[in-house]
């Protein structure tokens, strides 16, 4: 059981490397493509395109993990199993009325009065 647990690590690891080693050489190409054609700035080498890649991830990403990032959906899951009925139609008519959120059928009385 220790030798796939092993295994499954060294393939996680090389799978790693290989996604990092293939979005470097995606980056490098594109800038090599573009920006000297465009800009008339330096190509780059493959370290500079790495470095380029964690610089985005700073400066765009942040630090921060993707820890909790869909924790609201089973809240929600959550909140609505304990709703009583008369609270879910409450609800669904509050989000009904706002366009981003979801809609109801055309022929719905409650989607006239929102709109």
């Amino acid at each position: 059981m220790k030798r796939f647990w092993i295994f499954k690590g060294i393939k996680f690891l090389a799978f790693g490397v290989l996604a990092v080693a293939g979005f470097g050489y995606v980056v490098m190409s594109l800038w090599n493509w573009v920006i000297p054609a465009v800009t008339g700035w330096h190509a780059v080498t493959f370290a500079q395109a790495l470095g380029l890649l964690v610089l985005s991830r700073l400066l765009f990403g942040g630090l921060r993990g993707h820890r909790g990032g869909w924790h609201w959906r089973h809240r929600m899951q959550n909140r609505w199993a304990h709703m009583s009925p008369a609270e879910r139609e409450r609800l669904r008519d509050t989000l009904g009325r706002r366009r981003h959120c979801g809609s109801r059928p055309a022929g719905d009385p409650a989607s006239t009065e929102a709109g």
